[in-house]
């Protein structure tokens, strides 16, 4: 293999699970070119990586509101764009992780000969020269990236998720802990995703950040992107401000900073949990809506899940918005595992 795209274009939490791959594919073919295509919004989790040769910006979103507002002749001609950008490589293999319609167009229109699909679906599979199924032991996390490297023959002895950043992003990082006094310590909460089905109680997490800086002697740290800034402003006033508040005002690649200088992380199921595993910070993901990973392959990372009969509800909850399975994970329960994860 002289050149090879990756295409994921999204989300965080996913890129950050398929990350072992390019240390595989590298290891497997140390002399060809490596691309990964990905959203603009998820580039920087990847442009600093150094197996990666090059990241790929795919516009999709900007893509869709062209076709929306019915510029067709932008819309094609930003296609016809990136398809002069990928042909240009001359790949001899595409992997399309993602396995969509759109995902496996992508790696249709790189005109890789080779296009290998992971579960493809929608379509897809007619695009791809090969299909293999979401394999592997669903308990472990990032198990259909691994099955995929075991199916393809990459060594797979170290298969661990990455995650990189620059000197800018340490120093700001540094800052933040100078400025707002961290020095002793300091534990991440990220309350936040994209559907309310996988959000813990918010009042909960008030109560908890009391509890880490009381007990553990830990000051708490909200991180979040700019959507969640009123959520993230309730939950600051109901501690009294009593923790330090940034949410909105990290870049991504500036939240990994801080999460891998933080004692402890706390998330739901979002991307930014997943960065801390994948940077072997102390941490607990609360799971609910959707079927968690149970084996984390780190000591010091552990999923909490209530499963009940009707889980996973993923995207179709019939609870009526109770959320039973994530209002059965009480603060005493994550104090309890927070301080068996701080121990390990």
């Amino acid at each position: 293999m002289k050149s090879i795209l990756v295409v994921r274009l999204s989300a965080i939490g996913d890129i950050v699970f398929a990350s072992p791959l390019i240390a595989a594919l590298r290891c497997k073919w140390p002399e060809a070119r490596i691309a990964w295509l990905a959203q603009p919004e998820c580039v920087a989790l990847l442009d600093r990586h150094p197996e990666l040769d090059e990241v790929i910006v795919c516009p999709r979103r900007h893509w869709e509101r062209l076709w929306r507002a019915r510029r067709y002749r932008e819309l094609f001609a930003g296609i016809r764009t990136l398809r002069a950008t990928l042909r240009a490589r001359d790949f001899d293999l595409a992997l399309d992780l993602q396995g969509l319609l759109k995902s496996g167009a992508l790696a249709w229109l790189s005109g890789a000969p080779e296009r290998i699909g992971l579960g493809s679906r929608e379509g897809s599979q007619w695009l791809m020269t090969q299909r293999l199924p979401r394999g592997g032991d669903s308990r472990r996390i990032g198990s259909e990236y691994l099955f995929l490297a075991e199916s393809l023959g990459l060594p797979c002895e170290d298969f661990a998720m990455e995650v990189h950043y620059g000197e800018s992003e340490a120093a700001f990082a540094e800052d933040v802990i100078r400025r707002e006094g961290l020095g002793n310590g300091y534990a991440v909460l990220c309350p936040f995703t994209t559907r309310p089905q996988k959000h813990w109680i918010e009042e909960r997490w008030a109560s908890l950040a009391r509890r880490i800086q009381a007990e553990l002697g830990l000051t708490p740290v909200l991180l979040g992107g700019p959507a969640d800034r009123e959520a993230a402003t309730r939950i600051a006033d109901a501690t009294d401000d009593l923790l330090v508040d940034v949410v909105g005002r990290t870049s991504l690649t500036e939240a990994a900073a801080l999460i891998d200088r933080a004692a402890l992380l706390v998330a739901v199921d979002t991307g930014l949990g997943h960065m801390g595993i994948a940077l072997d910070t102390p941490s607990l993901l609360l799971f609910g809506s959707t079927c968690p990973y149970l084996d984390t392959r780190r000591a010091n990372a552990r999923v909490l899940y209530h499963r009940l009969p009707c889980s996973p509800c993923k995207r179709r909850p019939t609870c009526g918005g109770s959320f039973d399975c994530l209002r059965r994970i009480e603060v005493e329960e994550v104090m309890g595992s927070a301080r068996e994860v701080l121990r390990a």
